[in-house]
């Protein structure tokens, strides 16, 4: 027969649901079932609190009115991370964003940039003729989207093209 628990925590917790509770501990919010410490991790980690936190509201410890209450967060931004919870399970919380390609180069522009690259055109020279910016283009060099600058002299560019 299960045993009733009571509502005790430790002087100094924040009262999630009556078997629930967190504390700050210097830099860590460890939380509390009871008196015993469940979990923790630090103040400035964002993920691990809403990966908890969606745990708690999924397997039915806590409800996520519970949850905005208690840490005074938006009750939207708690349905987010739960969904996020249940659709990517824990490592959603922790994987970045896919990257967005950049609008400026992009089809013919990137064709442009690679063929002068490749015919030896430095960067300012390229920048100048694709109307992109040389940043974005080291960015490119970098990402593997368009072939490194050669270390040779530059060919002056005619002028019409």
């Amino acid at each position: 027969m299960p045993q009733v628990q009571l509502p005790l925590f430790p002087a100094g917790s924040v009262e999630i649901n009556r078997e629930l509770a967190c504390r700050v501990e210097g830099e860590q919010v460890v939380y509390f079932n009871g008196h015993l410490p469940v979990f923790a991790h630090a103040k400035s980690d964002l993920a691990s609190f809403r990966l908890f936190t969606s745990q708690l509201i999924v397997q039915g410890s806590a409800t996520q009115g519970h949850v905005a209450k208690a840490f005074g967060v938006p009750l939207v931004a708690i349905k987010r991370a739960t969904k996020l919870y249940r659709e990517r399970g824990p490592a959603g919380f922790f994987v970045s964003g896919p990257r967005r390609e950049g609008s400026k180069l992009n089809g013919e522009k990137l064709e442009l940039a690679r063929a002068l690259l490749v015919q030896g055109y430095g960067l300012p020279v390229v920048s100048a003729q694709t109307g992109v910016l040389s940043d974005t283009l080291r960015k490119a060099i970098q990402a593997g989207r368009l072939p490194a600058v050669k270390k040779r002299r530059t060919p002056q560019l005619k002028a019409g093209g």
